[in-house]
């Protein structure tokens, strides 16, 4: 019986390790997955989102602000992070020259504290 009882705490201490270690693998790989990397596209026809920027921010869909570290970026919050590369990127954009032409309309914050959606039907796009 002494033999079979730390057999059984071994069994369950390894479960208990493994189920820990998964939880923690899910939750930085959801964090990874959300945050706000963004790559200007040259054409329209590269980008995933076509944004105009507003003169005011009354008139848009979404408040940005620009971050200077990739680890500041949001979850779809506002918070943008611009990669040097598309294929560091989460969303490609391109900037259109007329907002009829485009999907969502940004304007640039200067705090992040003010970063946020004023049109939540639009969440969608960033996702």
């Amino acid at each position: 019986m002494r033999q079979i009882l730390p057999s059984i705490q071994n069994c369950v201490n390894t479960y208990t390790m493994r189920i820990f270690f998964f939880i923690i693998s899910l939750t930085l790989l959801s964090t990874r997955v959300s945050a706000q990397k963004i790559f200007s596209v040259d054409q329209s026809y590269k980008a995933d989102v076509k944004v105009y920027v507003v003169d005011q921010s009354y008139q848009a869909d979404l408040l940005v602000f620009r971050v200077d570290a990739q680890y500041k970026a949001g979850k779809n919050d506002g918070k943008w992070f611009f990669t040097d590369a598309n294929y560091k990127a989460d969303k490609k954009i391109y900037f259109e020259d007329a907002a009829y032409k485009a999907d969502l309309k940004i304007f640039f914050v200067d705090a992040a504290y003010k970063a946020k959606w004023e049109d939540k039907s639009k969440m969608h796009l960033l996702y």
